[in-house]
């Protein structure tokens, strides 16, 4: 559906970078773990180690989401780029790379350009470079920044009808319920009057069905939780990943998934200069993940300025990707 003269974009690939700050593994993780209810940053399973068992965890049978998500868009995805229109420009929050992202670009109808946003600056380059080749003459924006704190937008040289977001992969999840809606505020300021967000929703549903999917029998899940621990031993700490165990429990009156590393044993742990105390059966937070029904999305979305005006699932209702649209102010 992509038809334009690859000669009308200047820049085939153009570098923003707003120098994001990155944040230190080791003072955050001394800061999460002496909270009364030990914590430590999602965001920190992501090293090359942990961008694989990630990858690994998809393609398990319990594991849902990514292969629901997927499946939806397969069938409707010329659905959802009907609903943006032609000539927009797309903003995905992440490097852009994925399956979900080329399926949707395919589908697009003469996009304006794309501007991706993502924190690590090497794999949002590299991302932005395969974009670009893949879809040759479409102008591709890499902004190098944290896209939950409040940002600018650059723009694509060519005009667009509309600014569209991108979000899929159910990561809304991982907020807490003021974040999202924080988050969807933010969104709907960027993409600006006439704008949307596309994004993917875990919904609820049997917690056993949730809690098969982050408690994998081959222990795939598992080793991705740990990893945050390995990555700390490399800046300084001692944790011995033996004497904790992977637990993910579904947390029916906060609707979320909790991945949680258990103490076996009491211990303490160095962490650089820091020390912390764990009793056995006491748990670290790594990460939760909300699932949604929607009426509770669609009413967040409201608070934060957006309209639900269309939604795509599967034959099971266990996942949805919804069309939102920023409300019209009031005349």
């Amino acid at each position: 559906m992509i038809a334009f003269d690859p000669s009308s974009a200047p820049e085939r690939v153009r570098i923003v970078d707003l120098h994001p700050d990155m944040g230190d593994l080791r003072e955050e993780a001394v800061e999460g773990l002496r909270r009364s209810e030990k914590e430590l940053p999602c965001k920190y399973f992501y090293d090359a180690l942990g961008a694989r068992l990630f990858e690994a965890i998809t393609e398990l049978p319990e594991s849902y989401p990514t292969r629901t998500e997927l499946g939806i868009m397969s069938r409707t995805v010329h659905e959802m780029a009907e609903a943006i229109g032609p000539h927009a420009t797309l903003v995905e929050f992440g490097s852009g790379v994925g399956l979900k992202t080329q399926k949707l670009f395919d589908a697009l109808i003469d996009p304006s350009g794309c501007v991706l946003i993502d924190i690590s600056r090497a794999a949002l380059e590299a991302s932005a470079h395969q974009l670009a080749d893949r879809y040759d003459g479409i102008e591709v924006i890499a902004v190098c920044a944290d896209y939950t704190q409040p940002l600018r937008l650059p723009r694509p040289h060519r005009p667009s009808s509309r600014t569209v977001a991108f979000f899929p992969g159910s990561t809304i999840g991982n907020f807490t319920h003021d974040e999202a809606v924080s988050f969807l505020e933010r969104v709907a300021e960027l993409v600006g009057q006439g704008g949307g967000l596309l994004v993917g929703i875990d919904r609820k549903k049997d917690p056993k069905v949730v809690e098969g999917a982050y408690n994998d029998p081959l222990g795939v899940t598992a080793a991705f939780n740990l990893n945050i621990l390995r990555r700390l031993n490399q800046c300084g700490a001692d944790f011995d990943l033996s004497t904790f165990r992977h637990h993910a429990p579904y947390v029916e009156s906060e609707g979320r998934i909790e991945m949680r590393l258990v103490s076996e044993i009491d211990q303490s742990i160095r962490i650089g200069d820091a020390e912390v105390a764990l009793s056995a059966g006491e748990h670290i937070l790594t990460e939760h993940s909300h699932k949604y029904d929607l009426q509770q999305f669609e009413d967040m979305a409201r608070t934060a300025g957006f309209r639900l005006t269309r939604h795509w699932s599967d034959e099971n209702d266990w996942f949805s990707v919804c069309f939102l649209e920023v409300e019209d102010e009031p005349a």
